[in-house]
């Protein structure tokens, strides 16, 4: 690191330092905005191409699921099931399993909280009057003070 040799002092405005100084600052934060466009610009390439690729995995994967259907049905044939019981087993099959992940997505979804908190916020940000028995904003020491610590064994 190359370091600048003292100089004497010289005699500049206040004016003069301010408009070097802010020169300098515009010239870093443009600095800045291009690196963080150069910086984007690769990440997205990059989101680009991986979520290609996973596409192209979730393509290949259920072509596999497709085989393994048949597989599975005439599976059952060979063990003597008659051959439209079998695709009807293993369309069952796929339909109960589509039938239980959407009855788990569906209570997944009746569990959220619909943003109450923000939008009673927003009210009472928009009437201009404090929440009734609300408490100054908690630091970041005292979240989560309230709660009963973890015990092993129980």
């Amino acid at each position: 690191m190359t370091q600048i040799p003292p100089t004497e002092p010289q005699e500049e405005s206040l004016g003069s330092l301010v408009a070097a100084a802010s020169d300098q600052i515009s010239t870093l934060v443009r600095a800045e905005i291009e690196l963080a466009k150069a910086e984007l610009k690769f990440d997205a390439k990059r989101v680009g191409v991986a979520g290609g690729l996973f596409g192209a995995a979730a393509f290949m994967a259920h072509l596999c699921l497709i085989l393994l259907s048949f597989a599975i049905a005439y599976a059952l044939i060979g063990v003597g099931i008659w051959r439209w019981a079998a695709f009807l087993i293993v369309t069952g099959l796929y339909l109960v399993t589509a039938g239980l992940l959407a009855f788990i997505g569906m209570r997944r979804l009746k569990g959220m909280t619909k943003m109450k908190g923000t939008l009673r916020s927003l009210k009472t940000i928009k009437s201009g009057e404090p929440e009734l028995g609300s408490a100054p904003p908690a630091t970041a020491g005292q979240i989560g003070t309230h709660r009963e610590p973890v015990r092993p064994g129980q």
